[in-house]
């Protein structure tokens, strides 16, 4: 019985490739959205204005979703206070209405602030795809490079569209230089 590790089997997660400044990066980003790939992605070591409107990204939905959240914590706060009050534990003082809503502002605005806090933490979790372990991006030393000094365009392998000499003729097209495929290494059980 051997102790070696058993080998490692790589498979192609899509192609790669760089510009050395913003500008060239949201004219990559036109040329591959104009093509009609549906899966890839930009990365830059900052925000760059315009990135989003060259990807042709849809608005956020956060927005909405931390209003309704919002909303139904409200909601929430105000008919707990109301159960309370009215229902579960009746208390008439100095002749004073059982539900006296203006005693139960503040208590409404933490659980509006509360509710919409977590929908958003949840939101961003869900819609950024940061629960994931791993990504393939990690073992290429790519995330060294696009998060310091460099701008790139990645074409994943899983589109319709994507063929791996398409794809990298797609990346010259756009002015990328340096393009590299991208291979995710998948350990194999012994």
């Amino acid at each position: 019985m051997s102790n070696a590790a058993a080998p490692e089997a790589t498979r192609l997660v899509g192609m790669i490739g760089f510009r050395d400044d913003p500008d060239g990066i949201i004219t990559a980003a036109e040329t591959v959205r104009d093509e009609g790939y549906e899966k890839w992605d930009c990365h830059t070591p900052y925000p760059v204005h315009g990135l989003d409107a060259a990807m042709g990204l849809k608005d956020t939905p956060m927005a909405y979703i931390c209003l309704i959240a919002g909303g139904i914590g409200a909601g929430a706060a105000m008919l707990m206070q109301w159960w309370m009050s009215v229902v579960d534990y009746p208390v008439r003082i100095g002749g004073k209405p059982l539900f006296s809503w203006p005693a139960f502002v503040p208590i409404t605005f933490e659980f509006f602030v509360l509710f919409a806090a977590l929908a958003t933490m949840g939101g961003l979790f869900v819609l950024c795809k940061l629960g994931r372990w791993h990504s393939p991006l990690h073992d290429t030393g790519v995330m060294e490079q696009v998060t310091s000094r460099r701008f790139g365009v990645v074409l994943q392998a899983d589109d319709e569209k994507f063929t791996e000499d398409g794809a990298k003729a797609l990346l010259e097209k756009a002015g990328c230089v340096d393009i590299q495929p991208l291979i995710e290494f998948v350990e194999e059980e012994a």
